[in-house]
């Protein structure tokens, strides 16, 4: 089952200027929530998942890309964890970071069961 839903929209005709990371939609959320960033050029870019204590609990992107606006879909069901079980991750408050080029941002999201 394939978790990460990668979508470029615009890429034809709005190249961004700078790096961008927009707050998660919606918010909170109880299944899935959408990731929007945007990209100034060729870079690698890394958008991962972090728990309240600080735990990375799922690399979402972490490859390069090209110049763009992306939305990455996070599915809070049907996770593996380390040990290969299936898993749904807890109630609470998770933080997801973007690392692109010299861009490093943090945001919070709120996920309710």
């Amino acid at each position: 089952m394939n978790l990460i839903k990668d979508t470029v929209i615009n890429n034809n005709y709005l190249t961004p200027t700078e790096f961008y990371l927009s707050q998660n939609y919606p918010n909170p959320f109880s299944e899935k929530t959408t990731i929007k960033f945007c990209v100034a050029y060729k870079t690698k870019v890394k958008l991962e998942v972090f728990n309240a204590e600080g735990e990375m609990i799922k690399v979402l992107l972490d490859e390069e890309k090209e110049a763009g606006t992306y939305e990455v879909e996070f599915l809070t069901v049907g996770m593996r964890h380390a040990s290969s079980a299936i898993m749904a991750i807890p109630a609470g408050v998770y933080y997801y970071r973007l690392e692109a080029g010299d861009f490093n941002e943090t945001k919070e999201m709120i996920l309710l069961r």
